[in-house]
């Protein structure tokens, strides 16, 4: 049990309380602002916990459909529309992306293959400069842009985190595809028939349930010690400090943009609603989102290795992270596959235990693989299955 049942809403099974007394032991010591954590196993949703605050006030309580802006845990909707069209015979994932996006081939991209998006090692970490902030909310001219320039390294030799820009690399082979933009496909494909509360971006009517955000503190920037032409430097030179940071994903502007790789928005439920197909073996809630078979591509490792972007030693499969438990140590090991956000949101597919558990707040941590709140809430969750496997 945990000490105060008042701070914790919503249901928990009693084999994860732990969680739900970790969830209010970091909100009562002010580590957390607001925050919802959820848990499913073999298709039961067997946690579904919310506590704190939506506003940095603290006037107004998270409540059980208060969504928040979960930045880069938006990239495993987005390589999950990708599966789909996999699936599908539609999109062949060891093609060259210009089978279907011609002008990529420009500048000595013509090799490059869609897997290579997928697994950020296709060289093409970020937008080269010039390129503006607002630049990334213009559809066409943010695509057209990526497939004017050279790869800054050569592709499929090492990963370098495709930062902002995985969404738009990947969501234009979705829209050349399909003609739907990235956004609304995620819609109609996921979010709708698998009634998961996430979305890219936020429709207006949602304004009113998003969480503010609380940024985190300030960091050094080992990228300002790079030379020039480093991918790190390269991936976010387009955005100075500050540029996209929490103020920036409050506007109207980013909120209402197709950001396939940073401005997902939802709760912990919806992204276990969303992503539990994929440690179920392409169906969950009775709708087969994916083939076993196309479960399984995510796990043909495509790089292993310090990530140039990152600089944390990190493993990529087709469309997700694989476990390095040293330098992620809130990603259990076995046949897994997660990623995070920026500031500490995490969600993870846990194919062994058949589980996938999720994580969002609105109070900021820095880096995008885990916080101390991240790994704790991660370690009890991955004890907790042990218990309940036996």
């Amino acid at each position: 049990m945990w000490s105060d049942m008042s701070d914790v809403a919503g249901l928990c099974d009693p084999r994860f309380e732990s969680v739900a007394a970790a969830l209010a032991d970091e909100i009562a010591c002010g580590e957390e602002l607001g925050a919802s954590i959820a848990v499913d196993l073999d298709g039961e949703l067997v946690v579904d916990i919310w506590a704190g605050y939506v506003d940095r006030a603290k006037t107004i309580p998270w409540q059980r459909d208060t969504i928040v802006n979960f930045w880069s845990c938006t990239k495993t909707l987005t390589a999950l529309a990708a599966l789909i069209l996999v699936d599908r015979g539609e999109l062949d994932p060891f093609s060259t992306v210009a089978r279907y996006w011609p002008e990529f081939a420009a500048n000595g991209k013509a090799d490059i293959e869609v897997r290579h998006l997928l697994s950020h090692t296709s060289g093409v970490s970020g937008w080269q400069t010039p390129f503006g902030v607002e630049d990334i909310y213009d559809w066409a001219k943010a695509t057209s842009h990526l497939a004017g320039q050279a790869p800054w390294w050569q592709p499929g030799t090492a990963s370098g985190y495709h930062a902002m820009n995985y969404g738009h690399l990947v969501g234009e082979l979705v829209r050349r595809i399909t003609g739907t933009p990235l956004k609304d496909f995620v819609a109609e494909q996921i979010a709708v028939p698998l009634g998961a509360d996430v979305q890219i971006g936020a429709r207006p009517e949602d304004d009113h349930r998003i969480a503010e955000l609380v940024p985190p503190p300030p960091r050094d920037r080992g990228v300002d010690r790079l030379p020039p032409d480093h991918p790190a430097v390269k991936t976010f030179a387009a955005f100075p400090p500050g540029a996209y940071g929490a103020a920036h994903a409050e506007t109207e502007a980013w909120r209402r943009a197709d950001i396939g790789g940073a401005n997902g928005h939802g709760n912990a439920r919806g992204l276990v609603r969303a992503l539990s197909p994929i440690s179920l073996g392409g169906t969950a809630n009775g709708v087969q989102v994916v083939d076993p078979r196309t479960v399984e591509l995510i796990f043909a490792e495509q790089s292993s290795g310090m990530d140039q972007v990152l600089f944390v030693p990190l493993r990529f499969g087709i469309g997700f992270g694989l476990p390095t438990p040293q330098s992620v140590p809130a990603v259990p090991d076995g046949k897994v596959c997660w990623w995070g956000g920026w500031g500490g949101s995490l969600v993870v597919m846990d194919l062994d235990r058949r589980a996938t558990f999720a994580y969002v707040m609105n109070k900021m941590g820095g880096g995008t693989t885990g916080t101390p709140r991240t790994v704790r809430y991660a370690k009890l969750i991955d004890a907790a299955l042990q218990d309940a496997r036996g």
